[in-house]
């Protein structure tokens, strides 16, 4: 079975290295799309210090650190894996990234300077004319962007802080569902009504309608995020293990 390899480019032997092998495979898993298929990437030691140009021991310690943010799950005598987040654990983390963003935008109506808030704008510049759906794959970064760019100019390094380690999870649950049931048409316009409340500085409408457009995204996995709960061999097989050591069942 074909294992998913993550982009990984080699890093610079003249400084800290497994603190470079920490950004370097952070940047790896927090670019991926992880709920493309029903498989957790595991992260293969000896092909990870091949890649990246490094012993084995900076990678080791990368991943240890990985595991205590909970980007990284290690099993006994299996490996390393991303994180995949379960149907209910997505709503979580939708529900919670709500919240945040929703404060994002209320500090945007009160601090960010117009030129930030013109910036989102420019962002959709080339999908004029319901050319969304004809450029989905484009659209689905631009949409990413645009939620990243909501965080930045609300100018709160702690609620940036916070919203890290939900991230990998929002860009690729988002990646995974901008093309289905109308979504990225219903999106760009979501965008557009947001972008208006800020450039009005109407702090409680941009509040509403950026909690309301993450919470429509809550509603959808509700319905159709099935496909979060699909496992592949390898995880009904750690699963299984988990459960003969006992693991399960207490949370």
């Amino acid at each position: 079975m074909a294992t998913t390899r993550l982009a990984v480019q080699p890093v610079e032997t003249n400084v800290v290295l497994t603190d470079k092998t920490y950004e370097a495979l952070k940047r790896a898993i927090t670019s991926m799309n992880l709920y493309a298929t029903h498989d957790r990437p595991r992260l293969d030691e000896r092909q990870l210090a091949e890649d990246l140009g490094v012993s084995r021991t900076p990678i080791r310690e990368a991943i240890a650190r990985l595991a205590q943010e909970g980007f990284v799950e290690v099993v006994p005598r299996r490996g390393a894996f991303v994180v995949r987040k379960t149907k209910r654990e997505m709503i979580e983390v939708i529900t919670v990234w709500a919240a945040l963003e929703s404060m994002a935008a209320r500090l945007i109506t009160r601090q960010a300077s117009d030129h930030e808030i013109a910036s989102l704008r420019r962002l959709f510049a080339t999908f004029e004319n319901n050319q969304v759906q004809a450029k989905i794959d484009e659209y689905s970064e631009t949409n990413i962007r645009f939620h990243q760019a909501l965080l930045k100019i609300s100018h709160c390094a702690l609620l940036n802080q916070m919203a890290v380690n939900l991230f990998v999870h929002m860009r690729a649950i988002r990646m995974r569902t901008i093309s289905e049931d109308d979504r990225a048409r219903r999106s760009i316009i979501d965008h557009m009504n947001i972008i208006k409340a800020l450039e009005a500085r109407d702090t409680e409408l941009a509040e509403q309608l950026v909690r309301q457009h993450t919470l429509g995204l809550a509603a959808h996995v509700e319905r159709d995020g099935q496909f979060l709960d699909d496992e592949s061999d390898g995880q009904r097989w750690t699963r299984r293990e988990s459960l003969a050591r006992g693991e399960e069942g207490h949370g």
